[in-house]
Order: structure tokens, then C-alpha cells, then sequence
């Protein structure tokens, strides 16, 4: 009981905790072929990983560096291609004043000061959303999940102009440009 308190404020699901990617520098360093695509598919050689099992350990030791991402063991250090985001949010809930998450791998999330939402535009014109999971990895949040965050969205005044955004945990989140709502 106590392993899925503590597993959960780290931001797992419960049950599984994090291995500690961040202290591991293996001496082995290299690449594989796995590419995690925008839309939160996992392929090895160009064919997609079925195993949900599998996939969702290797969500668990994911490391990103400066120079990209890698999957990180205590022996070596293999980096991958990401072609957005190595997750995706696919549900979010209201609990109380805490806007919760889950991700594609089984993450639970709760945006706040630690775990941002951030919005970009894309070179279509559309918005980008993310959710900050861990250590610098991020989810994209998917578009129906994305529309929940718009639907509960609340105008404020900001230094730029009146701005929707939503709350959670004590921060407070833009989710599109200023004025944007006025449209």
C-alpha cells in the first residue's frame, strides 16, 4: 500500500515505481532502432511493438538528455527516435482543484508546478498541447482530451491581454493565445 502511495507521487501508475535513470551513466552507449511516433506507437525495426507490457516498461526507463532520448539500464545507454513526444495524455480528469492525467503507458499525472501545461502552435496552425511527466519527458495531449481542457477553460486578464486557461494544483495554465476566445 505504502509502495502505490509512493509510486503515485512520482507520477506512476500503481504498483510500479521508477527506476532510477537519472543516477545511471553505463559505460556502453549506442542507438537502437526504436522510434516512438507522434501518434504514441512504439516500433523496433519499422514494425510496430504490440506487447503493452513491453512497451510499458521501456516507458519506465526513458531518459532525455541534451542530446535526445535514450532507454537507460545500469549497463547501457541506447538513444531512440521521438518523433513528437514520448507520451500521450489520453484521459483527463477533475478532482477537486487538480486536473489529473493519464497517459498512454499508464502515467498518472496531476498538472501543477511540477507537471506544466504548455501549448504551442503547430506549422499547421493548430494547437500542440503538452503535459511535463517527468525529468523533461512530456505527453502530448491528445486532441479529444485537449477539447475536455478547452470546455473547462476560464478567461483571465493577463499582462497580454484576456487569456483562456485552466487551474490546477495551484497553477494556473494558458490553453490558447490571448484573445483567442474572443473570436
Amino acid at each position: 500500500m505504502a509502495q502505490a502511495a509512493q509510486s503515485q507521487q512520482k507520477g506512476q501508475a500503481p504498483g510500479r515505481g521508477l527506476p532510477p535513470v537519472h543516477l545511471w551513466n553505463p559505460a556502453h552507449s549506442g542507438e537502437i532502432d526504436i522510434v516512438i511516433t507522434s501518434d504514441g506507437r512504439w516500433l523496433h525495426e519499422g514494425a510496430v511493438i504490440y506487447r503493452e507490457a513491453l512497451v510499458r516498461l521501456f516507458s519506465t526507463i526513458l531518459r532525455k538528455d541534451p542530446d535526445g532520448v535514450y532507454l537507460v539500464t545500469p549497463v547501457e545507454k541506447l538513444k531512440i527516435t521521438v518523433e513528437d513526444a514520448p507520451f500521450l495524455a489520453v484521459r483527463v480528469d477533475r478532482e477537486g482543484g487538480d486536473l489529473k492525467f493519464l497517459t498512454n503507458v499508464g502515467d498518472e499525472v496531476t498538472a501543477g508546478p511540477d507537471n506544466a501545461i504548455r501549448v504551442e502552435v503547430g506549422e499547421d496552425g493548430e494547437p500542440r498541447p503538452y503535459l511535463h511527466v517527468r525529468r523533461g519527458l512530456e505527453a502530448l495531449i491528445s486532441r479529444p482530451v485537449f477539447y475536455e481542457l478547452v470546455d473547462l477553460a476560464e478567461p483571465r486578464d493577463t499582462p497580454d491581454g484576456e487569456t483562456l486557461g485552466v487551474s490546477s494544483n495551484g497553477a494556473w495554465f494558458a490553453v490558447g493565445p490571448p484573445g483567442a476566445h474572443l473570436s
